[in-house]
């Protein structure tokens, strides 16, 4: 079927219009004033290792021309003062609908169509709200309106919420994790975690989402990242091990995966989060007599799990929750977490996974003019995919860094069957950090008083998005890489029907441009040359775990070193 296709032009990049610069405060005005009479930053003499770099680019080659008038620049074009320093320009690529469009019009492009509609307005600046543009046509993260809106919902809540009274732990969760992305101490909030916790645990293992109801993986993972969010040895003795333990053994299944309650559904959600639990509060891994997982042979909580998490690839490429189902962004990220605790991503992705077609799969989901992600194919964007897509793309960058630019037999439905990816490490960034930076601060951020972070453009903030798009905004500003380089045997070792949990160790680099100079950086040069200040920087935040890296390392330093895994 032919494209419908829009007349364009050579790529070009929009000048940001003026009307906006006289919304500026009077600090950023002054900054911007001071950032157009400074010289351009001189390359330092001193030699120092090479910073990853940044999408973010500065054009110009000094030769100043106008193009027709009509407010736009060609791409190699740009407009400088009289020090020579470039202004600041938002890509066409975030301000006009998208060139191709396929010709059939459905209920489905409709809807696209109205969301680019509605996501417009805020990414060239013309939305009738109070964002305050910085000249890049960004607006500065609300953080103190986001703190505000985060303690509100951890209080007492309107009467309409008593239908997601089952949601109760997730609550939790999303409110103290967005806080502690905020910058936010959270240790006040200790105790009534504690109380609130205990009245989830049931004896038989686990919490349910509120007293007396049925444990549930996903509100155990919720109610588990909760009490490490707040921290402390009284916090952390509020969680039965012992019958934890027996509990995630009757979830085990034959085939490797786990039901998300004792009878429930099996799906992907159940690997990561168990997985998850497991990994932080060192559970004893060898199985129950009594675990449905022993018909299958497997003596282990974690065997199995590789293979499970293969069978839910699709012929797209994408993850699904259950094998044989629609792949879902959310579910690439449960099956990559999983795997990446259970060893190295350069080694273990390319074992279970097609590498190059979930590549394929995941770079679909972002969206331009939006710059967001979508969950699914042919669905819109939406602003809590910053995190459920954005977070697998440092999993899938560091799955390619150069210690796996070889390749590895990666293991099919038969042992003996075996594919080669031979893919060149990822030296670049595989998703747009500006695209998403620009989606998240222009679109997803409830203008009004009421605070906090949204879906999109015309609906409402909630704690849930307010986390996930946190979250997503913490990814796209920085790297995260593994520290010690990939062990490999002479021989491939096949793997082993006693597997050990083995996740690798992470480090966290903040964002750099192309020149060395870290992205948000407090100098006038720099806060010139990129998106976002210092001050719109949230805090970085495990790639696997969704929580601060120290966060991990105390709760797991307790139940691996303090308590030495007794129960």
């Amino acid at each position: 079927m032919p494209p419908r296709t829009k007349r364009t032009r050579h790529q070009r990049r929009v000048l940001f219009p003026v009307k906006l610069a006289s919304r500026l405060t009077p600090k950023q005005a002054n900054m911007s004033s001071a950032a157009s009479t400074s010289p351009a930053p001189q390359p330092s003499s001193t030699s120092k290792s090479p910073q990853p770099e940044s999408p973010i680019t500065v054009l110009g080659d000094g030769n100043e021309q106008n193009d027709d008038n009509d407010g736009f620049v060609d791409e190699e074009i740009f407009v400088a003062d009289a020090k020579g320093f470039p202004a600041h320009m938002i890509p066409d690529l975030y301000t006009e609908p998208p060139p191709i469009r396929d010709a059939l019009v459905t209920e489905t492009s409709r809807v696209q169509d109205k969301t680019v509609d509605v996501c417009l307005p805020y990414l060239t600046g013309e939305e009738d709200g109070h964002l305050v543009y910085n000249p890049h046509g960004v607006p500065s993260l609300e953080r103190e309106k986001h703190i505000g809106f985060l303690h509100k919902s951890l209080g007492r809540l309107p009467g309409g919420f008593v239908a997601a009274d089952a949601s109760r732990p997730w609550f939790l969760y999303w409110a103290l994790s967005g806080l502690v992305l905020l910058g936010e101490d959270v240790s006040s909030y200790r105790e009534a975690v504690i109380e609130t916790a205990l009245s989830f645990q049931n004896e038989q293992g686990g919490f349910g989402g509120g007293g007396k109801q049925t444990s549930h993986l996903a509100t155990t993972y919720a109610t588990v990242l909760a009490i490490a969010l707040v921290g402390g040895e009284e916090a952390y003795e509020v969680i039965d091990r012992d019958a934890m333990w027996r509990w995630l053994c009757s979830l085990k299944q034959p085939d490797g995966g786990f039901q998300v309650c004792v009878g429930g559904e099996e799906d992907i959600r159940g690997a990561y989060c168990a997985t998850v639990i497991i990994t932080l509060l060192n559970i004893p891994l060898e199985l129950t007599p009594a675990s449905p997982a022993r018909e299958g042979g497997l003596v282990n909580l974690l065997a199995g799990l590789g293979d499970y998490v293969r069978r839910c690839q699709t012929y797209e490429g994408g993850i699904s929750g259950q094998p044989n189902a629609e792949a879902h962004g959310a579910y690439a990220f449960c099956a990559l977490g999983c795997l990446s605790l259970l060893d190295d991503p350069r080694r273990i992705f390319h074992r279970y996974l097609n590498v190059p077609r979930l590549i394929t799969w995941l770079s679909s989901r972002q969206y331009a003019p939006e710059g967001g992600f979508s969950g699914r194919t042919n669905k819109l964007v939406d602003g809590c995919y910053s995190h459920w897509v954005g977070a697998c793309f440092p999993l899938i960058e560091a799955c390619l860094s150069p210690a796996s630019s070889g390749s590895e037999p990666a293991e099919t439905a038969t042992a003996a069957a075996t594919t080669t990816h031979k893919l060149p490490p990822a030296s670049e960034t595989l998703f747009s950090r500006e695209g998403l930076i620009r989606y998240i601060l222009c679109c997803c951020q409830d203008e009004t008083r009421r605070g906090g972070l949204r879906d999109k453009p015309g609906k409402m903030s909630d704690s849930y998005h307010t986390n996930y798009v946190l979250a997503g905004l913490s990814a796209a500003q920085h790297f995260w890489t593994l520290s010690l380089p990939l062990e490999e045997p002479a021989v491939p070792v096949p793997p082993s029907p006693e597997p050990v949990a083995n996740p690798p160790e992470w480090s966290v680099l903040p964002l750099y441009l192309a020149d060395g100079r870290e992205a948000g950086g407090d100098d006038e040069a720099t806060a010139a040359t990129t998106l976002f200040n210092q001050s719109d920087r949230v805090r970085p935040v495990h790639p696997v775990y969704a929580l601060p890296q120290e966060v991990v390392d105390t709760i797991r330093g307790y139940f691996f070193i303090a308590k030495e895994g007794a129960l």
